[in-house]
């Protein structure tokens, strides 16, 4: 991997630098990461490059995770318990997508990202924390959620940390601040469980998943912090943005590429 030229190098690091970075103020930072590791490994093998992808943000998520924990107080019980839905989804979905083709999805996947942004802009979701839920409802509402998003993590995987941003904020009925912390923890256990399916068939190289970790690392680390400053209406508008880009992108990646 460290016989690619410079100019490839920096260009892999800007990119999970800035997918880092967007990951941790809205979700989609794999919209940035992925395409930057096919464009410069062309002849890698995909399992190896969404297994580096997967890695490398386990890594970013995890540092924007905890800076979020530091600055709000988290529902760690609904947290583990909607994790381990999302972790066990992940692999059921991760394992399907290497025995049958996904382009139905793909097809479908942005007119669903329209119906939700149209569903959410008509609301103040993510601007006030007023949980919808109490205890065992709230459970079993996250963790089917949860379960949901994270096969389609493993299966799919594009924009999931945005979709478990929208299911806190707008299901759930948390602020896009005290729902921070929770859908990264999800996020980072559904790329888990995609990850360990990847690395049973498919061969990982460790050395780029490093690499490529510690400059998302230092993506999350800036992001996290510019969010935590500007608040709530920062991260709606900053999440439109990303899902309004991520709605671009899976159209043109279904039909016209």
């Amino acid at each position: 991997m460290f016989d690619l030229p410079l100019i490839d190098l920096s260009l892999l690091a800007i990119c999970a630098l800035l997918a880092g970075l967007v990951d941790a103020i809205m979700g989609g930072g794999g919209m940035i990461q992925v395409p930057a590791l096919f464009s410069v490994l062309p002849g890698m093998a995909p399992a190896s490059l969404l297994g580096v992808n997967k890695f490398a943000s386990i890594i970013g998520t995890t540092g924007s995770a905890i800076q979020y924990a530091r600055t709000n107080k988290s529902p760690w019980k609904l947290v583990m318990i909607s994790s381990t839905a999302a972790f066990l989804a992940s692999v059921g979905g991760a394992y399907l997508v290497t025995q049958i083709p996904n382009q139905w999805l793909r097809s479908a996947l942005p007119f669903f990202l329209v119906a939700l942004l149209i569903f959410n802009l008509k609301s103040n979701a993510g601007l006030v924390h007023k949980p919808r839920h109490q205890h065992h409802k709230q459970n079993v509402i996250a963790s089917a959620g949860a379960g949901l998003i994270g096969f389609y993590d493993g299966f799919l995987g594009p924009g999931a940390g945005a979709f478990y941003k929208l299911f806190y904020t707008r299901i759930l009925g948390f602020d896009f601040l005290r729902s921070a912390a929770p859908s990264k923890f999800l996020n980072i256990a559904s790329n888990l469980g995609a990850l360990c399916v990847f690395f049973y068939m498919g061969i990982i190289d460790w050395r780029l998943g490093f690499f490529m970790a510690v400059a998302n690392l230092a993506g999350g680390q800036i992001g996290s912090r510019i969010a935590i400053k500007h608040g709530n209406s920062f991260i709606r508008k900053a999440f439109f943005i990303s899902v309004s880009a991520l709605t671009i992108k899976t159209f043109y990646d279904a039909f016209l590429q």
